[in-house]
């Protein structure tokens, strides 16, 4: 839970200062935004899930 929280937080910042850059409009962001939402609804969310944190492990243990 932590890792998926802190993941939110992160990406948001990134889309934020893209956004504030000029380098993504909204409507982009707004399309990824609603992307993720319906993805985390599908059979994939699982494998999603476990791909991050086999990441997040792995780079926790460097």
């Amino acid at each position: 839970m932590a890792v998926s929280v802190s993941a939110v937080v992160l990406l948001g910042i990134v889309v934020f200062v893209l956004i504030r850059g000029g380098y993504v409009r909204i409507s982009h962001a707004l399309a990824c935004a609603l992307l993720g939402f319906f993805l985390a609804s599908t059979g994939a969310a699982p494998t999603i899930t476990s791909a991050i944190s086999t990441v997040t492990g792995w780079i926790s243990s460097i």
